[in-house]
C-alpha cells in the first residue's frame, strides 16, 4: 500500500490495550511513539468495530493506508494527508475508517494542533488543511453515492417556481458531508486566552467563519457567514475577510455542499489527543492521568507563573486559573450560532453552585434553610379552594411545596398534606421538578372546572393539574395551556330542573302530591 510506505522513518512503539475496561484479552496496537495510550486505545476501537483487530494487532499505517489509498487515483495529495494525522491535526470519522458507506463521511479538524509555540495560530495551515479535507470528502462521498441505500430519493421532481425563487436561482443541495472542528478551548489556552471571555469568543468566532467560508466557497454571498471584524490573534480576521471575498462569488457550478460544526465525543477525538470535545470547555485543570491539563499549563504560563507557583499561591487562598462553568459553555454555544452549519445541543444554565448540584446527583440531602422565600396563592378550581405555598433556596430554587384544600373532608386535606411532604423530600434531595410536572400534570379527576384567582390557567382537570402547572410557570418558565374541557355529566342523563306537566281533570297527582322524578343509572 503506498500510505505505509509515508511512515516510513517515524519512529513507532507497541503496546497493549483491550477492546473494553472490561475485557482482558489484549490486543498489540502500534503507533508513534509519542502518541499516549489513549490514542491506541482509539484506534483499537476503530478497527475492533470492523472486525481487524485480529491476532497480528493493530498497525497505524495500515489502518490509515485503507482510506488513503483510494483517493490517490483522484489527484489527491495523499501525502499530506498522512502528514495532517500524523501532526494529529486532522482525522476522519468513522464512517471513513470502517467504510460505512451508508453513513455520511466525516473529517474531524484538532484546533489546538494548528497553534505553533513562539508563533501563534497558523491561520494559512488551517486554510490548506480545511481545503485539502473538503477535497477529500467530496470525493469519497462521490465515490459511496451509489453505495448509500438509506438516502436515495423516492421522485426526482424539479424544483417549485415561486416569486421568491424563479428559476435562475441555485437550487440548495443536500449535504454530503461533515466537516468538524473540535478541541477549542486547549487552542484558545495556548494562544492565551480565557475561554470566558470576549476576546476567546472572537477568536472562536472567527476560526468558525474561517472554516465556514473555505467549506461553502463558490456558493454565494448568501450561504457564507460574515466573519467577525475584530479578532486578537494577528492576522486572523485579515485572512478571513478576504476569503470571504472570494467565497461569496456565485460560481455557475458550485461543488457539493459540505456541512460544518463541532465534533461529539468519539475514538477520533481520542485519537487525535483532544482535551475537549468540541466547543465546550475544560472544568477540571487536570487531566484524565492527574496531571496538569494542557489548557491549564497553557494559561499559567500566559500569566507568569509556573505550577509550583500556582500551587503556593491557591494554598494561601489565593485565587488563581478561575475555570469556565456551564455559564461560559452556554454563552460561547450562543456567540458560536451563525458562524457554523450546525452546533451540538445546547447546554443547560446551571442555577445551582457546582458543590450543590453534585451532592444533589449523589442523592444527598439538601434541606431548606429556617428562613427562606417563596410565594402563596390561593385559586380556586370548580368552586373548590386551594391554598398553594413554596418554599426556596438562597438560588431561587424549589424546594418545599405546600397543598392545603380549604373546606375538604379531613381525609383528603390529609393526603394532601403527605403528598405535599413527599414532593417536598424528593426535591431536596435532588428528583428534577420537570419529573413531577410531566406526571401530574393534566391529571383528571374531581374536583376540577374553571380557575378563579391565578392567572396562569383558565381551567384544570383537578387540583393537582393546577398546582404543577402553576409551578411550571413559576420555577420553570414554562406556561403550560389549558386541557380541553370536557362535560361531567354523562351523556343521555337529563339535567335538573325539569318542567314537568301540570296536573290536570283528567290526571289528577297521585296521593294529593306533586310526583317526583326518578333517576335510574
Amino acid at each position: 500500500m503506498t500510505a505505509r510506505t509515508h511512515w516510513n522513518g517515524v519512529r513507532m512503539r507497541t503496546t497493549q490495550v483491550s477492546v473494553t475496561p472490561d475485557d482482558d484479552s489484549l490486543v498489540r496496537v502500534t503507533l508513534p511513539a509519542d502518541w499516549d495510550d489513549g490514542a491506541a486505545q482509539a484506534l483499537l476501537e476503530l478497527s475492533a468495530e470492523s472486525d481487524r483487530a485480529g491476532r497480528g494487532g493493530v498497525r497505524m499505517s495500515i489502518e490509515a493506508a485503507r482510506w488513503i489509498d483510494p483517493l490517490e487515483t483522484h489527484d489527491l495529495p495523499v501525502r499530506s494527508l498522512s502528514y495532517l494525522l500524523l501532526m494529529r491535526q486532522g482525522a476522519p470519522g468513522r464512517s471513513v475508517w470502517n467504510s460505512q458507506h451508508e453513513r455520511r463521511p466525516a473529517f474531524v479538524l484538532n484546533l489546538a494542533a494548528f497553534v505553533q509555540a513562539g508563533v501563534g495560530f497558523g491561520t494559512e495551515e488551517f486554510v490548506a488543511a480545511v481545503r485539502l479535507a473538503c477535497r477529500a470528502l467530496r470525493v469519497i462521498a462521490r465515490e459511496s453515492d451509489d453505495l448509500r441505500n438509506g438516502e436515495l430519493p423516492l421522485l426526482d421532481l424539479p424544483p417549485r417556481r415561486t416569486l421568491a425563487a424563479p428559476e435562475t436561482s441555485p437550487v440548495p443541495q443536500s449535504p454530503v458531508a461533515d466537516l468538524l472542528l473540535t478541541n477549542l478551548d486547549a487552542c484558545l489556552a495556548l494562544l492565551g486566552l480565557d475561554y470566558d471571555s470576549e476576546a476567546g469568543r472572537d477568536t472562536a468566532c472567527c476560526l468558525a467563519a474561517l472554516t465556514t467560508l473555505v467549506a461553502h466557497a463558490g456558493r454565494g454571498a448568501d450561504d457564507v457567514p460574515l466573519p467577525p471584524q475584530r479578532s486578537v490573534v494577528p492576522g486572523l480576521a485579515a485572512v478571513a475577510r478576504a476569503i470571504w471575498s472570494e467565497a461569496a462569488v456565485l460560481t455557475d457550478a458550485p461543488l457539493s455542499r459540505i456541512e460544518t460544526g463541532f465534533s461529539t465525543p468519539g475514538p477520533v477525538d481520542g485519537l487525535l489527543g483532544v482535551e475537549t470535545c468540541g466547543l465546550a470547555p475544560a472544568f477540571s485543570p487536570l487531566s484524565a492521568d492527574g496531571h496538569l491539563a494542557l489548557s491549564t499549563r497553557a494559561r499559567l504560563a500566559a500569566r507568569g507563573l509556573t505550577p509550583e507557583a500556582a500551587l503556593a499561591l491557591s494554598l494561601a487562598g489565593e485565587p488563581v486559573l478561575p475555570l469556565p462553568g456551564p455559564d461560559a459553555h452556554l454563552a460561547m454555544h450562543r456567540a458560536l450560532a451563525g458562524f457554523v452549519d450546525r452546533l451540538p445541543a445546547r447546554p443547560e444554565p446551571l442555577s445551582l453552585p457546582m458543590r450543590a448540584r453534585l451532592s444533589n446527583e449523589r442523592g444527598a440531602h439538601r434541606p431548606l434553610p429556617a428562613r427562606h422565600g417563596g410565594f402563596s396563592q390561593k385559586a380556586s378550581v370548580g368552586g373548590h379552594k386551594l391554598f398553594l405555598r413554596t418554599g426556596e433556596y438562597e438560588d431561587g430554587t424549589l424546594g418545599e411545596v405546600s397543598l392545603t384544600p380549604a373546606r375538604e373532608s379531613p381525609m383528603v386535606r390529609g393526603l394532601m398534606d403527605c403528598f405535599s411532604q413527599s414532593v417536598s423530600i424528593g426535591l431536596q434531595y435532588g428528583a428534577p421538578l420537570d419529573a413531577y410536572v410531566d406526571a401530574f400534570a393534566y391529571t383528571r379527576f374531581g374536583p376540577g372546572g374553571t380557575v378563579e384567582g391565578d392567572p396562569v390557567a383558565s381551567y384544570a382537570t383537578s387540583l393537582l393539574d393546577y398546582a404543577f402547572r402553576a409551578l411550571s410557570d413559576a420555577y420553570l418558565g414554562k406556561r403550560l395551556p389549558d386541557a380541553p374541557h370536557r362535560d361531567e355529566a354523562p351523556e343521555g342523563v337529563p339535567m335538573l330542573p325539569l318542567e314537568l306537566p301540570e296536573a290536570t281533570p283528567d290526571h289528577p297527582p297521585s296521593g294529593g302530591r306533586r310526583a317526583r322524578l326518578r333517576l335510574v343509572s
